[in-house]
């Protein structure tokens, strides 16, 4: 049995475990997780059986009963669903770009892909290096050493590639170990987008002025790296890929935002370990700007990945369609997309995708807000590992968990951090009792498993 470092309270099992029994039931733990109510310790088993599939545990292992239990969801084709609403609206827009070689849609969709994938899926297959602190457990739930649950569609990129593919969007369920507020949920919903060009597609309609076809090339010998390109690539080939992408995007939220002709947008440099150049899009709402998407002109070494030569280059980007649906319907948290109220889900519930809607709130509940202070040793204990722990054991009562304070005691040689936990149901009043007995329960946790003096 591999035994999992995190110490879970007594009642936190019984939560994940939906039985008041100290001793779990099978019918209860479709996981196999065995809890210790003497040592209050949690054991994984040998495997863990995941969609059928029989998985083996190692040191590594550090996905939860809580994340498991949303696998196969998949809200983004849940009828009705404000996500299925986008996931259609981005469908419909991709479709309307036709292919006129193919006399087919140019763009194929796929959205029924597993979220569990390997190491070299998720990090080596688009060059993202070793010593990346993405790959680190620290920021994603991992089934075993090898095995993991995807961080990003983009996982997916070198195969669909490999398979055929020149031009498509990937969407699907992504997992991330992540800070607790309305905005942030271990689990999202990305689309991935994706389309290559070969030299005859990307500079067929570029002419000079003579009428005649420019003699453009993709590569050329001694081009450098610098921040407009690539090793290898012209410039004029990468900027004619960056049209393409940037008018893409910018005519996608013409589609999805009514009063998009008003609506202040930008591009922002930024940095990515796939794609280079790269840039956010970003718009303003309100005097707040919102960053929609990253993306960029693919590294040549993920399409080498995906066995093409020296004969294509391509762009790509990533969108969270939470972000971008809780902008176009004003919906303020983010596990409301998770919950099955029917005064939520009622207000999505018509078949015309394009149709506009504002959310109304179904009631206000108050929150109820609790502060946890703890001398620790000489190491600090990582946010991320308190945030994963808090969710485990509050689940989506907690609407919000914030670092407040920590300095470090020199007399003492001892650190110290508290954090504010926002408890408020989506759906109902929670009881001074409901959220003490959860408190005590993360005051014990920390206790237990960092060495915390709760002060």
């Amino acid at each position: 049995m591999i035994i999992l470092k995190h110490l879970l309270p007594r009642s936190s099992i019984r939560y994940l475990l939906r039985t008041n029994s100290t001793k779990p039931q099978k019918k209860f733990n479709p996981f196999n997780i065995e809890y210790d109510p003497i040592k209050q310790t949690v054991t994984y088993p040998p495997e863990l059986v995941i969609n059928n599939q029989n998985y083996s545990t190692d040191s590594w292992t550090n996905v939860t009963p809580h994340i498991l239990s949303r696998i196969g969801q998949n809200l983004h084709k849940q009828k009705h669903h404000p996500l299925c609403h986008l996931s259609s609206r981005l469908r419909q827009y991709f479709y309307q770009q036709y292919d006129p070689r193919k006399l087919s849609p140019k763009f194929s969709i796929i959205d029924n892909l597993s979220p569990i994938v390997t190491v070299e899926q998720n990090f080596d297959s688009i060059c993202i290096p070793k010593d990346h602190v993405s790959r680190t457990k620290s920021m994603n739930y991992y089934i075993n050493a090898n095995t993991l649950l995807r961080a990003h569609t983009s996982a997916h990129q070198v195969d669909l590639i490999r398979s055929g593919l020149d031009a498509f969007l990937c969407i699907g369920d992504v997992y991330r170990r992540d800070s607790i507020d309305p905005t942030h949920y271990p689990i999202f919903h990305q689309c991935e987008g994706v389309q290559l060009f070969n030299k005859e597609q990307l500079f067929v309609d570029n002419k000079n002025v003579r009428g005649e076809t420019k003699d453009l090339q993709i590569f050329a010998a001694n081009e450098h790296r610098d921040a407009t390109k690539q090793e290898g690539h012209t410039l004029e080939a990468v900027k004619l890929v960056e049209a393409s992408l940037k008018q893409t995007i910018t005519d996608l939220f013409k589609t999805l935002f009514p009063d998009a002709s008003t609506l202040n947008s930008r591009w922002v440099d930024a940095t990515f370990p796939f794609t280079h150049p790269s840039w956010e899009y970003e718009v303003e709402i309100d005097g707040k700007w919102y960053e929609l998407l990253g993306c960029g002109i693919m590294e040549h070494h993920v399409l080498e990945n995906s066995g093409l030569g020296r004969d294509h280059i391509g762009w790509a980007f990533g969108l969270g369609l939470e972000r971008i649906a809780m902008i176009m319907y004003g919906i303020p948290d983010i596990r409301l997309f998770w919950s099955n109220d029917s005064g939520f889900l009622s207000q999505f519930a018509f078949d015309d995708s394009t149709r506009s809607v504002r959310y109304k709130p179904i009631s206000i509940y108050p929150q109820c807000i609790n502060d946890l202070s703890m001398w620790l040793g000489k190491a600090k204990i990582d946010p991320l590992d308190f945030y994963d722990l808090v969710r485990t054991i509050g689940g989506d009562l907690v609407e919000q968990v914030m670092l407040t304070d920590e300095f470090y005691h020199k007399k003492k040689d001892r650190h110290s951090q508290t954090y504010r936990i926002i408890y408020r149901s989506p759906d109902r009043t929670l009881t001074k009792n409901e959220i003490n007995m959860i408190h005590k329960d993360i005051e014990r946790y920390c206790i237990a498993q960092f060495g915390a003096e709760i002060r």
